[in-house]
């Protein structure tokens, strides 16, 4: 199935990207309340709960033919929320916040080899990398000496390999949920987070005890964290990879830390790198080089 590529693609990356964003500041924020286990449980447990009364409401439609992958379903399950969001929780503890935004960018990178092996249409070309290559260094320039600085902690080699992995559990969920077979998105979208759930859940009771109590501000937070970034971002993330793959897909993890840094300086203040112009013209030209073909077609060149 050959990526389709249309504006309204663009702008859901662009969303995402904005979303995704802005949702390390709220991360920010509910961790002065509840730990990091039970965050990414209770972040998963709102928007499962949530995108199941949605689904139920529409009918609860999944698969729409007679073709099912109840186990690669299990799998992107895991892959996609429940394994990164406890490997960055447990890794971050270690390395520094700069390090772990340089293993989401290479995401993209991840990506490219896989989509070029296991899915018809996403074919690794000089020029697509090329790009890929550059966008990647504009993350790295905006991180600037945070990329790869080190914490001096006796874990941080194995702190950056879980960062590492995560990058590899998006990379590889991205691509394997593109061979799926003809699947309702609001179902699909659900069920993984279901999945995930299921698993991080138990995970955090048996890593940092019973769930702890939390104030009303942490709780509405959490909600937020449940509603925006976790359930309405994976519908848009299941659509565009159904719609456009796992590639263009990809170019979410440039734009993520350019939002996260402007929205930064915007709302808390904080100073803007001087790189900030470089790295963005590198990511732009880097966004450009490796879609460009797409670009054309859209404009009609």
């Amino acid at each position: 199935m050959t990526p389709n590529i249309t504006r309204a693609s663009w702008l859901m990356i662009l969303v995402l990207g904005l979303t995704w964003g802005a949702t390390f500041m709220v991360i920010e924020i509910a961790l002065r309340g509840i730990t990091p286990f039970w965050l990414a449980a209770a972040r998963i447990g709102f928007a499962a709960a949530l995108m199941t009364a949605v689904w139920l409401a529409r009918g609860g439609r999944l698969f729409l033919e007679a073709t099912r992958d109840w186990p690669a379903m299990v799998i992107i399950g895991a892959l996609s929320s429940a394994v990164p969001f406890m490997l960055l929780s447990w890794g971050q503890q270690y390395t520094t916040s700069g390090f772990a935004g340089v293993s989401m960018a290479a995401v993209a990178l991840m990506v490219l080899p896989l989509a070029h092996v296991m899915v018809p249409g996403e074919r690794m070309t000089l020029r697509r990398t090329a790009g890929f290559l550059i966008g990647f260094a504009g993350v790295v320039v905006l991180i600037g000496a945070q990329a790869f600085s080190s914490t001096g902690a006796s874990l941080e080699p194995f702190g950056r390999l879980a960062c590492l992995g995560a990058a590899g559990c998006y990379a590889l969920s991205s691509v394997w949920m593109r061979r799926l077979p003809a699947i309702d998105p609001i179902g699909l979208a659900t069920v993984l987070l279901i999945f995930g759930a299921a698993m991080v859940l138990p995970a955090a009771w048996i890593i940092e005890g019973p769930p702890p109590l939390v104030d009303g501000q942490t709780l509405a937070v959490l909600a937020l964290l449940g509603l925006v970034p976790t359930a309405a971002a994976n519908i848009l993330r299941v659509v565009v990879i159904r719609t456009a793959g796992p590639t263009f897909m990809s170019l979410t993890n440039y734009i993520v830390p350019v939002c996260s840094v402007v929205l930064g300086a915007l709302v808390l203040a904080e100073p803007l790198p001087p790189s900030l112009l470089w790295a963005l013209a590198l990511i732009l030209a880097g966004v450009f080089l490796s879609q460009w073909g797409a670009l054309k077609r859209l404009f009609g060149g």
